[in-house]
């Protein structure tokens, strides 16, 4: 201690020396002591040091005091109370001073202290003390009008403490505000700006009395009719503080709108501004309640947005095409004559625009109308004179494209696919009146193109690719037009570097989205432009045009053309751009991303038109052989093989062949997964189309390394590699001999692994076939068989062996039976004896039943009588496995022959009731499994047999009959829609439950032909969440949540009406609650939970799918009751709350307050002591669900400006139980929803 203390004192002493130099050294010394975290100071050097640096504030060296400033930050947390309070008043006192230096000196050490003061709990009477000082004296400081200079120091310092601790203030905010408002009617317009600052500062955390009272004094001033200067203030003011209070606003915009409304006519353009900046913030703000009056404010910027009385836009009408060159002399001069430095109308045009463009992106929901009112407005201020003004129509046009793009992307589930389905034809109406304006908006723009501002070219090329991206292919016709603008951008000596750049990505986006056919005729001009860029000296344009030119080689003739046809011949081009591309191929010292695109493009060249290379097309390959052994390039080469391999030219690749597999051989070794997939996909394309020129031996390095990528652990590159040996087993067996002993062990692992589905299971069928369809002497039909079985004949324990593997070894024994039909007979055969002999193993009963299933599903087996004995037998085994596994065979037998036992088994479904779930299930195989045509004749008496079982008592019978109806309904949708409409009649509950869960099953997430009529339909399927049966309405409201998921379409429509009864399934009733009695103990039950569950479930689904068709206010309601639910609905409820803060966080902080009592009361209960091990898991998972809600809430910008919030995460921070579990979300998932994704959405 005393070390420090004499140090220091030795410091002090030093500072009062004359010479500066000593002053300034020991001051600086003095901050690198005071930044040290380990330094304590005795309550002596604390006054000393702050006595002393308060004295060095009014040093005569400014350099000292600039120091002296920087001390006052590390100091305020290393002295206590009292001394901090003595800085202050000093600070503050000094500040009131008449000498300006000291004045200044003193904010900025204050605005320091401000910024260093704690913010947590333990501090927080420590902050609160300061601003309470600070506070009063500034409110005194603003009272001194006879100096500005003060109070706009004192307005400064008070916004900055706003922003920062509004939380501590908030005793003072009452005389904040009386002590401001008479600042805006100062006559300094500097005092009132920094008041109305200020002002927005207090406003978020302010009560919503203070808010109400300030709303309210600023429209009593405005209702006074004060001077223009002043009215500009207090809209100025009401703008700033509805961008800073948001949705509080909401409540006042009834006396607001009309108030802001008549303004606008008073002929005084700032104030216009103003009022649009204030319509905009009201918009931004309050979308929801701003709806009443939209089509006020739409009429106002409409008028406003052309608002330009000193300048007259007729002479610009005439017809552009003749008068283009006559014009573009003339308008220069023009332009310069009427830039009126005072002429302000362009703020007005300005503001009214950008408020249009916060209607556009708040407001999806009217896309339509904007369309046909905004739409055309913005397109004729296309012309519009004032460079700013016109990027902010371009700005506000693009995002009315985004607008569009969005609601596609929501429509692309449903309309992905099927171009030539039905779905084309209706396209949506926003994207059909846009495709009608394309030909205004290429009129409007093309001429800007070639104008020599910047900044309008620029804003051109980005509504032009955002179009591109919303409608592609729009703009085919109009390319002619276009291609001038994209040369002169390029060849324009005074473009800049980004201009060029953003018209070459125009022109990518343009190449990829329209047909090559379209760009052909003008080859000769766009070309030269584009082969310049790819010679600039400037690394970025370099990229960009090697990736437009990459497209345009593709044009010259796309995949899959012969040398000449559609007319063009690529041959004069194929010189110039070879050379340029040639000479960055060649290059070492240059960009990578310039090094990659080059060889990517001169692999399209190679690929496109390696035949007009000759001579140098060795050359080239040389050089891409240089590449793969390069690491930094060798992914990009790996792909370019691949592509030049599958080349329709057939390029002649024998020069580098034996090398690059080699080299290839060796990726396979290497940790980089994508390498890998790479390599291997490159492999097979070569292996598949130059396999005449690869000699067995040159394999060699590739097949040694593929035994170890045939794992479990990655089915990916399991699934690649045995695709790749497929295609060597077909193309040179005789490579195979030597691993069949490394790589089938990995391939039977696989067969055997719980993991293996899909493609993996597909690539392994076709790899069989292909082995023993090679005849490689040691792998015949038998020995596979044998290997692909043992495990199930062999007497340890068969429990290991996964259901799963049953399924994948009886899909293999399938297909080598279907490409060895010698041989099928007699395994045939042997399995119906396996299953026959009591005495062999459960688990080789059950696979020999599933391998006849799956031989059956070919059709081979006929309608063997002996067969289906053996079936029925086992299906009234005693065992269940086997029992489940006949019932499967059975289902797949009926799929390949359809009439041998399609009525077998309806015959057996009702004469055997209790073996009617297994029978059934053999059915539900039979309907998913089968073409639609060869079903179509069964569909009557399948549908009585269903109709006579959907009363059924048995729900797990219930619902599989469902789920043969809804697909069966897919067969013949026309039909047998209607028919399922009519049985929703049924006076059973429980066959209207069957009908309703049938719906469901007809909803599938691919496009299909029930679609339409679905749509037309489903809202009398949604009547029955009005049924009184409350199983009918929980099975409705799954139904709802599958469409809503699946496809949202079809019920976006009918939310406005489903929305209320949905809520009202989320209430808990009383009428509900029962009493059990259990022994001694007395136990509730809640038959009501499971539908209210549904429909939690429902509204987590329509968050994601139909978010603009919710009022998320009234959604939050019931949000808000769900927390105070059972624990499952919590859980749901705390998963909403985080997806509603990313969504839409202005909501959510408008309701804060309400929804953080419940998730506080969550983390903060403790179970029982005594409780069972099961309750304290529950709550701790409760308790980080909520805790994960609360880190959603904690990432939206300016939450902790609520006081609630602020106070919460305090506790948090201070509470070590619940700081371990933040900690624990924020690391493990990120603010983020884990389990969101594990959600059945079934």
């Amino acid at each position: 201690m005393s070390s420090v203390s004499y140090h220091i004192s030795n410091l002090l002493e030093k500072m009062t020396s004359t010479d500066k130099d000593f002053r300034f050294m020991a001051t600086n010394d003095l901050m690198l002591e005071l930044q040290k975290d380990s330094i304590k100071l005795d309550e002596d050097s604390e006054r000393k040091v702050v006595t002393m640096l308060l004295k060095l504030l009014e040093d005569k060296n400014g350099e000292v005091q600039n120091l002296a400033v920087k001390c006052l930050a590390p100091l305020v947390s290393k002295v206590k109370e009292p001394q901090v309070e003595t800085m202050v008043d000093t600070l503050c006192s000094n500040m009131m001073s008449d000498k300006e230096q000291l004045r200044d000196i003193s904010s900025m050490g204050l605005k320091t202290v401000i910024a260093e003061l704690p913010l947590t709990s333990s501090g927080l009477n420590l902050t609160v003390g300061v601003c309470k000082k600070i506070t009063s004296q500034l409110i005194g400081a603003m009272g001194k009008q006879e100096d500005v200079s003060v109070q706009l120091e004192a307005l400064d310092i008070l916004s900055d403490m706003l922003g920062r601790l509004s939380g501590a203030l908030v005793s003072f905010h009452g005389s904040l505000l009386s002590s401001l408002l008479p600042q805006l009617t100062s006559s300094r317009m500097a005092v009132r700006k920094r008041s109305i600052l200020a002002l927005g500062h207090l406003v978020p955390c302010c009560s919503p009395a203070l808010f109400s009272q300030l709303t309210g004094h600023l429209l009593t001033e405005l209702a006074k009719g004060p001077p223009t200067s002043m009215t500009r203030t207090y809209i100025q003011c009401l703008a700033t503080i509805s961008r800073q209070g948001g949705h509080r606003v909401g409540e006042h915009l009834e006396k607001l709108i009309p108030m802001v409304v008549k303004f606008t006519s008073v002929e005084d353009d700032e104030l216009r501004e103003y009022c649009f900046q204030a319509f905009e913030a009201f918009i931004r703000r309050c979308p929801k309640d701003m709806s009443p009056h939209v089509a006020t404010v739409t009429q106002l910027c409409l008028k406003f947005m052309t608002f330009d009385p000193n300048y007259n836009y007729d002479n610009d009408e005439e017809d552009e095409e003749d008068s283009m060159d006559i014009e573009d002399g003339l308008d220069e001069e023009s332009d310069d004559e009427y830039s009126d430095d005072d002429d302000m109308s362009w703020k007005v045009r300005r503001s009214s625009i950008k408020c249009l463009e916060a209607l556009i992106s708040t407001r999806r929901d009217l896309l339509l109308s904007f369309y046909s009112s905004i739409c055309p407005a913005l397109l004729t201020r296309f012309k519009e004179r004032e460079e700013n003004v016109r990027a902010d129509v371009f700005a506000a046009f693009s995002t009315l494209l985004r607008q569009t793009r969005v609601g596609l992307s929501h429509h692309s589930l449903t309309a992905a696919g099927s171009d030539s389905g039905p779905s084309r034809g209706d396209e949506e109406p926003a994207v059909a009146m846009l495709k009608k304006q394309v030909p205004v908006i290429v009129k409007a723009l093309h001429r800007q193109l070639k104008e020599k501002s910047i900044k309008s070219r620029q804003g051109c090329f980005c509504l032009l690719t955002e179009l591109a991206h919303t409608v592609p292919g729009a703009l085919e016709q109009h390319i002619p037009a276009l291609i001038p603008g994209i040369v002169f951008s390029l060849t324009d000596k005074s473009t800049s570097s980004t201009m060029r750049i953003d018209a070459l990505s125009f022109f990518h986006v343009l190449l990829l989205s329209h047909p090559p056919q379209a760009f052909q005729p003008h080859m000769q001009v766009l070309l030269p432009p584009v082969v310049a860029c790819v010679e600039d000296s400037f690394y970025k344009i370099t990229a960009e045009a090697l990736l437009v030119t990459q497209q345009l080689v593709r044009v010259m003739r796309p995949q899959g053309q012969t040398a000449t046809a559609g007319g063009f011949d690529p041959k004069p081009f194929v010189k110039e751009v070879f050379s340029v591309t040639l000479k960055r191929l060649k290059a070492t010292d240059i960009d990578q991303e310039v090094k990659e695109r080059a060889i990517s493009c001169m692999g399209h060249m190679v690929c496109h038109l390696g035949d007009h290379l000759r001579t140098e097309l060795q050359g080239v390959l040389t050089i891409f052989l240089e590449r793969l052994k390069n690491e930094i390039t060798r992914l990009t080469a790996v792909r370019t093989i691949t592509l030049i391999s599958a080349s329709p030219l057939k390029i002649d690749l024998s020069s580098i062949l034996h090398e690059a597999l080699s080299v290839l051989g060796s990726f396979l070794r290497k940790n980089q997964r994508t390498l890998k997939l790479g390599t291997l996909a490159c492999l097979t394309t070569l292996v598949t189309h130059h396999a005449a020129s690869i000699k067995p031996a040159a394999l060699e390095p590739v097949l040694s390394e593929l035994p170890a990528l045939v794992d479990e652990s990655d089915m990916h590159v399991s699934q690649v590699s045995i695709t790749l040996l497929t295609c060597m087993a077909k193309a040179g067996p005789s490579s195979l001999a030597k691993i069949s002993s490394s790589v089938l062990p990995g391939v039977f692992r696989l067969v055997h692994s719980p993991l293996l589905q899909g493609g993996a299971l597909a690539a392994i069928l076709d790899f069989l076939q292909a082995l023993v369809l090679s005849k490689t002497s040691n792998l015949g039909y038998s020995q596979l068989l044998k290997s692909l079985t043992d495990p199930f004949h062999s007497s340890t324990d068969t429990s290991i062996i996964h259901r799963q593997s049953y399924h994948s070894v009886a899909r293999c024994v399938a297909a080598l039976a279907s490409v060895c039909p010698k041989e099928a007979p007699g395994t045939v055969a042997s399995l119906i004896q396996e299953v026959k002999n009591p005495g062999s193993p459960e688990a080789a009963r059950v696979l020999a039943l599933l391998c006849l299933g799956e031989i059956g599903r070919t059709g081979s087996l006929g309608g063997s009588k002996e067969v289906q004995g053996v079936i029925l037998e086992a299906i009234a085994s005693t065992n269940e496995e086997v029992k489940t596994a006949a019932s499967c065979a059975l289902g797949s037998m009926a799929v390949g022959s359809l009439n041998d036992y399609l009525p077998f088994l309806l015959k057996e479904i009702s004469s055997q009731p209790r073996r009617q779930y297994l029978l059934l299930h053999s059915l539900k195989e039979v309907i998913s499994a089968c073409p639609a045509s060869s079903l179509s004749a069964h569909v009557e008496s399948i549908w009585a047999l269903l109709f006579q079982n959907c009363k059924c008592q048995e729900e797990g019978t219930r619902n599989l009959v469902a789920e043969c109806l809804g697909k069966l309904t897919l067969v013949n949708a026309a039909q047998l829609l209607p028919r399922l409409k009519q049985q929703l009649k049924a006076g059973c509950p429980l066959a209207r439950s069957t009908v309703v869960t049938a719906i469901k099953f007809t909803i599938v997430d691919q496009p299909a032909p029930i679609d339409s009529l679905l749509k037309d339909c489903i809202g009398d399927f949604l009547k029955t969440l009005q049924d009184s049966d409350i199983n009918v309405r929980r099975v409705a409201l799954v139904m709802f949540n599958s469409a809503a998921h699946n496809k949202p379409s079809l019920i976006r429509g009918l939310l406005a009406t489903v929305l209320p009864h949905l809520y009202k399934e989320t209430q808990i009733r009383k009428d509900l609650i029962r009493e059990v009695e259990m022994g001694p103990f007395k136990h509730t039950v809640d038959d009501g939970l499971d539908v209210r569950k549904a429909a939690f479930e429902c509204m987590y689904t329509l968050l994601d799918s139909c978010l603009e068709g919710l009022d998320v206010l009234q959604f939050l309601d019931h949000v808000e009751e769900g927390l105070k639910d059972h624990y499952d609905i919590r859980m749901l409820t705390f998963l909403m709350l985080a997806r509603l803060a990313s969504l839409c966080p202005a909501a959510v902080l408008q309701r804060l307050d309400r929804l953080i009592e419940p998730l506080k009361a969550t983390c903060t209960t403790k179970v029982k002591a005594g409780s069972v091990k099961q309750e304290f898991e529950k709550q701790e998972e409760l308790r980080r669900s909520a805790m994960r809600a609360v880190a959603a809430l904690l990432a939206v910008p300016e939450v902790e400006r609520s006081p609630s919030m602020a106070d919460f995460a305090n506790q948090i921070r201070t509470n070590a139980d619940m700081a371990s579990i933040y900690q624990s979300v924020q690391g493990g998932e990120g603010g983020g929803f884990g389990p969101a994704e594990s959600m059945d959405m079934s």
